[in-house]
């Protein structure tokens, strides 16, 4: 059912980037041509290196990229996904999307793009049931963009309650979903 789409797969900052490194393993398995986008703070939790080895295509971290050919970055990923998802998607790239700040690759690429979007959150328990971040999610449900609900358990910042990303599997079967 993937077979041949472009996704792009925004990852940010959190200790649930774990999870992405599976996700890109898991739709690389159903035919998906993966392009990972990584915020600076992701990159503090896994390489580009692991994401570039998995998906088979360079990693995208920065806006401004000279190494690059002569592409606008964000267009061009922008204009070929069929699908963005954003996995883990923090409180701040949530509130970020949510005020059409655009001040990195990532959120760049959202504002650019024609295609749905995904987004799979991830955050303390605490900041997940913040009314801010409430409303944020709000905003962009009511603009179109589709969420992942988050799990409940054992966080690892020593919490229990909702904000575990979605396992891998779940966040898969949302994606073959949206691009039926």
């Amino acid at each position: 059912m993937l077979k041949g789409k472009e996704i792009v797969l925004g990852v940010s900052g959190g200790i649930a980037v774990y999870k992405a490194v599976e996700l890109t393993r898991l739709l690389v398995r159903e035919g998906a041509n993966v392009n990972v986008v990584m915020t600076k703070s992701a990159q503090q939790f896994v390489t580009p290196l692991t994401f570039q080895t998995l998906s088979g295509n360079p990693v995208s971290t920065e806006l401004f990229d000279l190494t690059r050919r002569s592409e606008v970055k964000h267009v061009s990923l922008a204009e070929k996904s069929a699908l963005l998802v954003i996995a883990p998607a923090t409180a701040n790239i949530i509130g970020k999307i949510a005020s059409g700040i655009a001040d990195d690759l990532l959120t760049t690429i959202v504002l650019a793009t024609q295609a749905p979007i995904l987004i799979a959150p991830a955050m303390n328990v605490h900041m997940w049931e913040n009314p801010i971040v409430q409303d944020n999610i709000k905003r962009l449900k009511k603009i179109g963009l589709k969420f992942v609900e988050p799990g409940s358990g054992y966080l690892a910042c020593g919490y229990e309650g909702k904000g575990r990303l979605t396992e891998p599997e779940a966040i898969l079967k949302k994606i073959k979903a949206l691009l039926k």
